[in-house]
């Protein structure tokens, strides 16, 4: 249908038949395009940077392979770590990526470049990921932010978590990071809720009675920024906005997961993690572009869990048990749906590694060759891309650089990555860093 209107529209053209006359068609092309692209993305986002050679590089016939065995996975020839059952069945929606390959090995600069596609440089703020493709997105879907960040934990570097030059109405709707709720024996079946908090109306004030407030405040503070114009003002001005906007917004709803089955939300895990995947299915079922979880911890605690310089095994076991039945079921819930070959997932964190074991059973920084996988909408599963030699230390096979990652993901959600925004200096900036192109060998 859409290549006979191709052929139509350039047929017109050839006739002579103006732009003006014509422009009823753009809107029709545009809106084609976009219903076969994926509408949202998902990113599981491991902090501390997961050990590649435990998870989805596993080297079980050298003496860095260490304690964990190899397991098959539904595609026949991958194999990936035993930790991750669950998910090693539904590799075919798989694309593991074996051959990162970056220069940064510290926490706060690598998590800096993974999120932005870019390197620290300067005076500009680069914005992370989410708001670069809610932003691309323009329009707001679901009446909540287009980047809602689930359990982030940003002390290791602010900047990598934040809007950077596109401003304070790009910035993540941030919910579950700093209210762990209690713990032990109080602890909630499913851990602390995953909530909005103060975007509902006391009982005792009325709706009429809101909105008067809200305009007043309204008029005040227009009045206050015609004298003081400039980013914190602005900043001020857009949270009371989206604040208000999501007390209005039915997509509001998605955040009360008792609406859920106790079956479901018992196989995607009774911990943070675990609600905060079902909680990035409902709202991107309710049209939001970018969600992301972060597992710092086994229970969805603010930690770098993946940071496993010491006791690596035993760390990475109790992260991967966690990890696999959420993710699992979150393919597998979107899959249901109709909605996996609209949302495009990514899993990574900031570096690998080392291969080799340290004197303490832990596993250091290794930024040299490690792991990222992509899934679902506009990937093509099933397959492993780039290789790492037989002691994983270097990448033998198609070595991927994060501004290559970053334009794949753009591709697999039909964004063209040499789009650009205008940073605060005036300099235009594009998605991806330049002279570089989507992996096409990983897109559907």
């Amino acid at each position: 249908m859409l290549t006979q209107q191709r052929r139509d529209f350039l047929r017109l053209m050839a006739a002579g038949f103006s732009a003006t006359s014509l422009s009823g068609w753009f809107p029709l092309l545009a809106n084609q395009r976009e219903a076969k692209s994926p509408k949202s993305c998902i990113l599981l986002w491991m902090p501390g940077g997961p050990s590649q050679v435990d998870t989805f590089d596993p080297k079980p016939d050298h003496e860095n392979g260490g304690e964990f065995k190899a397991i098959q996975t539904s595609v026949p020839g991958i194999q990936i770590g035993e930790h991750l059952p669950q998910v090693a069945q539904m590799a075919e929606h798989l694309a593991i990526i074996r051959s990162m390959k970056t220069k940064e090995g510290d926490h706060g600069r690598a998590s800096y470049h993974l999120r932005t596609g870019y390197l620290p440089a300067g005076t500009i703020q680069y914005p992370t990921l989410g708001a670069l493709l809610g932003n691309e997105f323009k329009y707001n879907r679901a009446g909540i932010p287009n980047y809602v960040s689930i359990l982030s934990n940003n002390f290791l570097n602010p900047a990598a978590f934040g809007s950077g030059f596109l401003g304070p109405q790009r910035s993540p709707l941030l919910v579950g990071g700093n209210n762990p709720g209690p713990g032990g024996d109080d602890a909630p079946e499913y851990g602390a809720p995953l909530e909005v908090s103060n975007v509902r109306l006391r009982e005792t004030v009325t709706e009429s009675q809101a909105k008067s407030r809200m305009e007043l405040l309204k008029f005040v503070e227009n009045q206050f920024v015609k004298d003081r114009p400039g980013l914190p003002t602005e900043s001020h001005l857009t949270a009371y906005d989206q604040a208000v906007q999501m007390m209005n917004s039915s997509a509001m709803s998605a955040f009360d997961l008792s609406e859920e089955a106790p079956e479901i939300r018992d196989a995607y895990g009774k911990n943070r993690f675990g609600q905060g995947c079902l909680l990035a299915r409902r709202l991107v079922e309710r049209g939001v572009p970018f969600v992301e979880v972060a597992l710092g911890g086994p229970n969805g605690e603010n930690q770098i869990g993946w940071d496993t310089h010491q006791d690596n095994f035993s760390a990475v076991q109790a992260l991967c048990e966690t990890l696999d039945p959420a993710w699992a079921m979150l393919m597998k819930d979107l899959q249901d749906r109709g909605l996996l070959e609209s949302t495009t997932i990514v899993w990574m964190g900031e570096f690998g590694r080392t291969p080799n074991i340290n004197p303490q059973t832990g596993r250091d920084h290794f930024p040299n060759a490690w792991s990222t996988v992509l899934a679902g909408g506009g990937i093509q599963g099933g397959q492993v891309y780039g290789a790492t030699n037989d002691a994983g230390m270097e990448v033998v096979e198609n070595p991927v650089a994060v501004n290559q990652l970053i334009a794949t993901v753009m591709g697999a959600m039909g964004i063209d990555h040499t789009n650009q925004n205008m940073s605060a200096i005036g300099r235009p900036i594009r998605l991806a860093e330049p002279e570089v192109e989507p992996i096409a060998e990983l897109l559907a």
